[in-house]
């Protein structure tokens, strides 16, 4: 049976209950936060049902563009070729950031040699024909072990945020790692060997503490662990990065999708941002969300936004997006 069809017959099923729904997909990374929005919504909206999925960052835009979704999760802004095949099927969207992110290198617990990774090390391991095989590849005083790899597939916002970040190229990795767009993959992966590596969003890490945990990244000025002052500070380089929602402007239409949104932006879902462990905006971040969306202001303003940003840079650049 056809998805669309399946997606077609869940509506009519819905829709005999009495209950409208809304559609939203896209990263694993910004998952946790809709899902969490999304509980509180329903429990205000018994009669709204908010489906939320994750198949990566560009496998969700790949289903926003052709009008399957009403929300798009995304854990990197845009990309140019994704918005042209939303413009080419007349998918109009607004922009919005929801939340920063401290994307983490994470170990085993009982690994007690790799506290902190400068980035220079980070990249020998992960760039293409890399020739880091073994722990002792990276430090000689490191044990002789093969390290056992696990990261995003290449539908993730994380996988291209990552490589851009760490490689200066975007998709530019080693093969012999171990992809997927479920995170929860990698965290069993990583927990279950003493000798494994991966990267994923802090939301993650904090969910599974004592499963896996964080190394401190050393960007060339100290080893810096992924928490939020870190990031609201500027400290925690290249890897902290703005988190996203695009709306799709039609679904705008829809009364249970605008009270979805207006909820999304305001501050009776700090409480669900806050909770999934990723760092929520200042409050006048969503205030300008809130106002873009009444404006239906659409397009994107951070295609171009480059890897690393600082916070209080991004707050900058936000408050432009209204001029």
């Amino acid at each position: 049976m056809g998805k669309k069809l399946v997606a077609g017959l869940l509506m009519a099923v819905l829709a005999s209950l009495g209950m409208a729904q809304i559609r939203a997909d896209g990263s694993s990374t910004v998952y946790p936060i809709t899902q969490a929005v999304a509980e509180e919504f329903t429990q205000r909206n018994p009669g709204v049902k908010v489906a939320v999925a994750f198949s990566g960052t560009g496998g969700g835009f790949k289903k926003f563009c052709r009008g399957e979704t009403d929300i798009q999760n995304a854990s990197r802004p845009i990309k140019k070729a994704e918005l042209e095949e939303c413009e080419k099927n007349g998918i109009k969207f607004i922009e919005i950031p929801v939340a920063y992110d401290a994307l983490s290198v994470i170990v085993n617990p009982r690994n007690t040699w790799a506290t902190c990774l400068k980035t220079s090390e980070v990249r020998a391991i992960w760039e293409p024909n890399s020739k880091v095989q073994f722990w002792s590849d990276v430090r000689k005083e490191w044990p002789k072990a093969r390290i056992v790899l696990f990261g995003a597939g290449t539908d993730s916002g994380t996988f291209d945020y990552f490589t851009e970040a760490i490689m200066g190229k975007s998709g530019a990795i080693r093969k012999d790692y171990q992809p997927t767009e479920d995170d929860n993959v990698t965290i069993r992966g990583v927990a279950a060997g003493l000798y494994a590596m991966g990267f994923l969003g802090v939301a993650y890490v904090e969910e599974n503490k004592g499963k896996v945990k964080p190394v401190a990244i050393d960007n060339g000025k100290g080893c810096v662990l992924p928490t939020r002052e870190a990031v609201l500070d500027g400290s925690y380089q290249p890897l902290a990065r703005p988190l996203f929602i695009y709306v799709n402007v039609k679904s705008l239409e829809r009364k249970e999708v605008r009270d979805f949104v207006d909820f999304y932006l305001s501050p009776a879902a700090r409480r669900a941002i806050r909770s999934t462990g990723y760092i929520e905006l200042p409050a006048e971040a969503y205030a300008i969300g809130q106002e873009l969306v009444k404006r239906r202001k659409t397009g994107t303003f951070f295609m171009d936004l480059p890897v690393g940003t600082p916070f209080s840079k991004f707050v900058e650049e936000l408050k432009k997006e209204l001029r």
